[in-house]
C-alpha cells in the first residue's frame, strides 16, 4: 500500500467542536442539541409553553359619571382620557401577575364608545429555558362600571359637611350682611363651600373640610370686625386605631354696628379712641368701626377688640331717619377729607306747612347740600332712647348741654319706590332657605333692605370700589336725559348714577351663575 506524503491531512479541530444535531421529541425537525432545552424546537417550545400564564384576562374599571374621574385602587380617583396614557397605565396596573413578565408594548383596541368595554393588547416576554426568550401577545377586555366618588358623594348627600361658619349679626335689618356677600362673591371666598343657607339672624357656609372653614374665617376677619368662637363635635371614633373624627363650628359675630347708625359711646371709651365727642355716626364698617364727629368732623376707628371689651348698642339705625328739608346752610371752611363742615337751618319735612319750627344744626355734608335739598337725620328732641350710655351723656354736666336737636346722616333723593331701569346689578349667592320660609312681611322688609343697599351703592362712591358691578341689559330704551344720566353727566338735583366706566361685562354673557 502506497502513501502520497505530500497530500493534505484533514485533522480534526481542536477549539471548534462540531455542533451535534438532534431531531425535536415532538415534530422530528432538526435542531441543535446543545443549545435546545428539552429537546423541543422553537415553534414547539411556543406551542406547548404559554408566558402569560397568571395574567388576567378581563377586568372591571370603575369610573364616577359626574366628574370622569377613574378609580385608582384602593382609594384614589385620578383624571384620564380615552385611550390616553394615564388610561393606559391604570390598565396595567389592574392586571395581577403582569409583574412576574416583561412588558415590550401594550395600546388600545378601538370599541364602541356605548359599549362600556375597553380592550388592550399587551405584549410581554419571558424567558422560558435558559437561553430560551419567548414573547407572546394577548389582549385584556375591561368592563367600565359606574361608581360615584366620594367628592360627588358629599356633593349629593346631605349632611357630609366637616366644617361650618356661622356668620350672625343682631340687628333688625340685612344691610350689613348684603355688602359682605358682595365682598365674598368679588374674592371668590365661597368656592369651596358644600351649601350656603340662610337662617335667622345671618348665614351658615358649610365646608368639607376644616382648612377650608379656617380659611374662610381668615377672610372674613380681613374685610369686617367679627368675634370668632369655635367648637367641634366628636362623631366616631375607631378603637382599633385610636382615630377620632370630628365635625368644627366656627361661630363668627359681626359687631352691631352698621353704616350711618347713631351711636352713644362710653365716656371713658370716646376719651381713649381719640377724645371724640360720645355721640357720634358710623360713616364706615371695614376691619374696624369708622366713627365722626358732625359737629367737629373729627374722626376715630374702633376696632373689634376693643369693642368686644366695651361692647355697647346703637342708639338709633337707619330704620329711624327722618326726612329734614334744608332751609338754609352756610360753609364754615372746614375740611376733613370728604367731610365739609357747615352750618344749616333745616325743618321736618312733616311740619312744612303745619308749623314754623326750625332747628339750627352743624352738619359734615356742606359739600353736597344746598338750600331746597333733602336730608335724612336723626331726630333726637322729644325722643325717649333705653340706652344707658346715652343716659349717662345726659346726666353729664360736660356733655348734657352739647347733646344736638337733630344730627344729620346723608342727603335724600326723591326716586321712585324701587328703580326698574338701572344700567348695572350686582350678583348673588345661591342660598338654600332650608325650613326657614319667609313670610310675605319678611320678604317685603328684606326687598326694601335690598333697595336700600342698592341706593347706597349709587350714592357712595368709596363703597363702589370695593364692589364688582356688572352691566344690565336694558328692558327699555332710554330717552336722552337717561342717557346723559347713565353717563355721569347729571345735575346736581338729579338721582346719582354709575358711569358705564365702572361697570363689567354682563356675567350672564361670559356663563357666570346669577
Amino acid at each position: 500500500m502506497s502513501m502520497d506524503l505530500d497530500a493534505p491531512v484533514s485533522l480534526p479541530s481542536l477549539h471548534r467542536p462540531q455542533a451535534a444535531t438532534i431531531l425535536c421529541c415532538n415534530c422530528g425537525a432538526p435542531i441543535d442539541g446543545t443549545a435546545s432545552a428539552g429537546a423541543l424546537c422553537y415553534d414547539c417550545i411556543k406551542l406547548t409553553i404559554d408566558v402569560s400564564e397568571g395574567i388576567q384576562r378581563e377586568g372591571v374599571l370603575h369610573t364616577c359619571r359626574d366628574c370622569e374621574r377613574w378609580l385608582s385602587p384602593p382609594s384614589q380617583w385620578v383624571t384620564a382620557a380615552p385611550e390616553s396614557r394615564e388610561l393606559l397605565a391604570l390598565c396595567l396596573r389592574k392586571l395581577r401577575g403582569l409583574n412576574k413578565v416583561r412588558i415590550i408594548d401594550a395600546s388600545f383596541i378601538w370599541t364602541e364608545p356605548h359599549s362600556r368595554r375597553v380592550k388592550v393588547k399587551i405584549t410581554v416576554q419571558q424567558e422560558a429555558y435558559e437561553g430560551t426568550i419567548l414573547q407572546q401577545t394577548f389582549e385584556v377586555e375591561y368592563v367600565v362600571a359606574y361608581q360615584q366618588c366620594p367628592e360627588c358623594q358629599k356633593s349629593y348627600t346631605p349632611n357630609t359637611w366637616r366644617a361650618s361658619v356661622q356668620v350672625r349679626q343682631k340687628v333688625p335689618h340685612k344691610r350689613t350682611f348684603l355688602y359682605l356677600e358682595q365682598l365674598v362673591l368679588k374674592h371668590q371666598a365661597h368656592k369651596d363651600t358644600i351649601n350656603i343657607k340662610e337662617v335667622k339672624d345671618g348665614l351658615d357656609f358649610y365646608f368639607a373640610q376644616r382648612n377650608q372653614a379656617e380659611k374662610f374665617v381668615d377672610f372674613l376677619t380681613s374685610v369686617a370686625p367679627v368675634k370668632v368662637k369655635k367648637a367641634q363635635e366628636l362623631i366616631s371614633t375607631d378603637v382599633h386605631t385610636s382615630t377620632k373624627s370630628y365635625k368644627f363650628t366656627f361661630s363668627c359675630e359681626l359687631l352691631p354696628i352698621c353704616k350711618d347708625d347713631l351711636v352713644a359711646l362710653p365716656i371713658k371709651l370716646a376719651k381713649s379712641v381719640g377724645n371724640i365727642s360720645p355721640l357720634a355716626i358710623c360713616y364706615r364698617v371695614g376691619t374696624a368701626i369708622n366713627l365722626l364727629d358732625p359737629t367737629t368732623l373729627q374722626t376715630a376707628d374702633l376696632s373689634a377688640n376693643i369693642y368686644w371689651r366695651i361692647p355697647f348698642k346703637s342708639l338709633a339705625d337707619v330704620r329711624e331717619l327722618v326726612e329734614f328739608v334744608v332751609l338754609d346752610i352756610e360753609s364754615l371752611g372746614t375740611q376733613n377729607g370728604r367731610f365739609f363742615g357747615a352750618e344749616a337751618t333745616v325743618a321736618r319735612a312733616s311740619d312744612l306747612g303745619v308749623n314754623d319750627k326750625t332747628y339750627y344744626v352743624r352738619t359734615h355734608l356742606g359739600g353736597i347740600l344746598h338750600a331746597g335739598d333733602s336730608v335724612l337725620g336723626y331726630h333726637l328732641t322729644g325722643t325717649n332712647f333705653n340706652n344707658a350710655q346715652f343716659e349717662e351723656l345726659e346726666q353729664s354736666n360736660t356733655f348734657s348741654s352739647t347733646i344736638p336737636d337733630v344730627i344729620l346722616v346723608k342727603k335724600f333723593y326723591a326716586r321712585k319706590k324701587k328703580s326698574k331701569s338701572r344700567s348695572w346689578k350686582l350678583r348673588r349667592l345661591a342660598k338654600d332657605e332650608g325650613d326657614l320660609l319667609p313670610k310675605k312681611a319678611d320678604q317685603d322688609r328684606m326687598d326694601a333692605d335690598y333697595e336700600t343697599f342698592l341706593r347706597d351703592v349709587e350714592e357712595d362712591a368709596e363703597l363702589r370700589q370695593t364692589l364688582a358691578l356688572y352691566k344690565a341689559q336694558q328692558q327699555r330704551k332710554k330717552d336722552a336725559d337717561e342717557m346723559s344720566m347713565a353717563t355721569g353727566e347729571s345735575s346736581e338735583d338729579e338721582v346719582p348714577q354709575i358711569n358705564l366706566d365702572e361697570l363689567l361685562d354682563d356675567f350672564e354673557d361670559l356663563n357666570v351663575n346669577d
